[in-house]
């Protein structure tokens, strides 16, 4: 690589508008291309846009009557992974390069250690985790996606949480947590963490660009250059914007079947426990465990994750509580959680489909189902 990278800088801008230069600056880095040194672009959305993942149904992740109540803009990415809200609390990041051979979830844990390191400079210690998240402990600050196009190209995406409207997220994101009305905002919280939470300072995704932009300097032994848009990058923007990201094509595309939906309680001696499951079939697609409890056992957050692309079956559920559960978590026992789940699978059977379908999940409750993802298409 070179040892001068270009540097992009955008606030405010519109989620077709940013999508659209994302993908324009592959075009410079397909295969036969002259070799030139990566892209990194560092920018913030109007407040607010929703975008979903590459292969979710819009439907199903956002709710399309609050945006339009509320003004979001949505859109859908070209990578994959969760729905995410994003606006001035969050900066984005699109690196852009010719695609290395490595393996996309390789590549999502090298590309991200940049952000890794600019979040070190200010005492947060993240590091990459589950299928596409950074997490400080076992909580998640910044989303990930990477897009290999079909010509050699690479983009790469991530959302770094400088702060988060918990409650504005929940109206207008489908996750399951805002059926659980001022709980919702607990059970968020448990999952996520933001800049702002971990050093007691207000930041926005303008301000935390510096940082990044630090992180990947070091990171990859680089000096950034600021720069601009070449004029045939802006051109090939403005036509993607118009005739792919503004399209109902693109947008709302990716209407699949609903999945089965259930829940079971369980009282432990530190409150009341719920466990939600979305199953397809026999495979558990979802999992979440909420209750109001003062804190999440990190015991619990292993296991629910763990539940995640797991058959519903008693001998597996118990080989993963096994695994994972070493002592009485919120006072209760494996066999207890177990059954939970079990019930709320057969609860799940037993009704007639529900949406929304949970697809990917959403940037705060991510799936982590483990493949192997096509070289040419978006994780």
């Amino acid at each position: 690589m070179s040892n001068t990278w270009r540097l992009l800088v955008d606030d405010g801008v519109g989620a077709a508008e940013g999508l659209a230069l994302d993908e324009a600056l592959m075009a410079h880095y397909a295969r036969g291309c002259p070799a030139r040194p990566p892209t990194l672009r560092l920018y913030t959305y109007r407040s607010h846009c929703a975008l979903v993942g590459r292969y979710q149904h819009l439907e199903a992740e956002v709710d399309l009557e609050a945006c339009r109540q509320t003004g979001t803009h949505v859109n859908r990415r070209p990578t994959g992974g969760g729905a995410i809200l994003m606006g001035e609390d969050q900066l984005g990041v699109a690196l852009v390069m010719r695609a290395p051979p490595e393996h996309p979830q390789e590549l999502l844990r090298r590309l991200s250690e940049g952000i890794v390191a600019g979040l070190r400079r200010l005492g947060i210690h993240a590091a990459f985790g589950g299928k596409n998240d950074l997490q400080v402990g076992t909580r998640k600050i910044a989303g990930l996606g990477i897009y290999l196009d079909g010509h050699g190209a690479l983009l790469f995406h991530a959302s770094v949480l400088a702060d988060l409207d918990i409650p504005f997220m929940l109206r207008i994101l489908r996750i399951p947590a805002a059926k659980l009305g001022d709980k919702g905002v607990e059970a968020v919280a448990h999952r996520v963490t933001t800049v702002t939470e971990q050093t007691s300072t207000h930041w926005t995704g303008a301000a935390l660009r510096v940082v990044v932009a630090q992180g990947y300097a070091e990171t990859f032994g680089v000096s950034l250059s600021p720069a601009e848009p070449e004029p045939s990058e802006r051109e090939r923007a403005a036509r993607l914007e118009r005739e792919k990201y503004r399209t109902a094509q693109w947008v709302d595309q990716l209407r699949p079947q609903p999945d089965l939906t259930g829940s079971a309680l369980v009282k432990t001696p530190a409150g009341l426990l719920r466990v939600y499951l979305s199953l397809v079939g026999s495979t558990i697609k979802s999992a979440m465990i909420v209750g109001d409890f003062n804190e999440f056992p990190e015991e619990l957050a292993r296991f629910e994750a763990a539940l995640k692309w797991s058959r519903l079956e008693r001998g597996e559920l118990r080989r993963i509580a096994s695994r994972i559960l070493s002592g009485r978590p919120l006072g209760t026992s494996a066999e207890q959680l177990v059954e939970a789940v079990l019930q709320a699978g057969e609860r799940a059977r037993a009704r007639q489909a529900s949406l929304p379908l949970r697809q990917e999940g959403s940037c705060y409750f991510p799936e982590v189902k483990e493949h192997a993802a096509d070289r040419t298409g978006a994780v």
